[in-house]
């Protein structure tokens, strides 16, 4: 018998039983979006919107400031010029919406969006066809862990394939260069009806790090978007759970750049 066979009889199950059951989903420690509360902020104070390299951070008055979680890279610069503790770490990293509007710190009255369609007939057999579009592969390697033995996106149901006549979801990444906006066309028009769209990292959401030149600042300026999923780059399991809420198997927990509860 192999060596490598019979060290993974002695390990056991590697698999975790996250998001179906109890058990690990891998992030423990990691640092998340950054948590703002406005209540705290300084009289005139612009510390943060002057530190943030994505413009994520824009200050709608003196005491107002409005945060845009898909234009955020999580570099945590904000937090650590803030003079009072207004924006602050925090440890939640799945960021996945459906309305772009979502990413965005609002009132807490809740907007009316309209209700999602049904994807129950893919809630068990989901195919993904992946297309960087100008990604510096820091998300290709984290959508690379999805097949490792930890997470084995398999069992939940959901593939990734080559060939976008077999997709359903096309999985984007990157901030959409002008060079990969004609193969990512392409790609789309290749999907059977019905076909949808997800854009995967702050990139795809909003230009990330490198707005403008020669990229489009995101994919919803060609593409109709389905499911954001902000973060530099998001881990694998934010990209897990914003996979299952896309199924309506999981609940989208952040509404206008709060999460439920708050």
């Amino acid at each position: 018998m192999a060596l490598w066979t019979l060290i993974g009889l002695a390990e056991g199950q590697a698999t975790t039983r996250w998001p179906l059951g109890e058990g690990p989903d891998g992030q423990a420690g990691g640092l998340g979006m950054p948590r703002l509360d406005a209540a705290q902020c300084a009289d005139g104070c612009a510390d943060c919107a002057a530190a943030c390299p994505t413009g994520a951070i824009a200050l709608a008055s003196a005491q107002n400031p409005v945060l845009d979680y898909g234009k955020c890279v999580v570099c945590q610069r904000c937090v650590e010029v803030c003079p009072t503790g207004a924006l602050s770490e925090s440890h939640d990293w799945a960021f996945g919406v459906r309305n772009r509007a979502d990413l965005i710190t609002a009132p807490a009255e809740p907007a009316a969006h309209p209700a999602a369609p049904s994807r129950r007939g893919f809630r068990r057999s989901l195919h993904v066809r992946h297309v960087d579009a100008g990604s510096c592969n820091g998300c290709e390697s984290e959508l690379q862990a999805l097949n490792n033995p930890f997470y084995n996106l398999h069992r939940l149901g959901i593939f990734f394939t080559p060939s976008p006549r077999f997709a359903d979801l096309l999985l984007v990444t990157g901030p959409v260069t002008k060079a990969m906006l004609e193969p990512l066309l392409r790609t789309y028009k290749a999907m059977p009806e019905p076909r949808w769209v997800m854009a995967s990292g702050s990139c795809a959401v909003s230009g990330g790090i490198a707005p403008d030149g020669p990229c489009l600042n995101g994919l919803d300026a060609v593409l109709p978007v389905d499911l954001y999923l902000p973060g530099c780059p998001p881990n694998p399991a934010a990209l897990i759970e914003a996979l299952l809420l896309f199924l309506d198997r999981m609940p989208q927990r952040v509404h206008q750049g709060r999460i439920d509860g708050e």
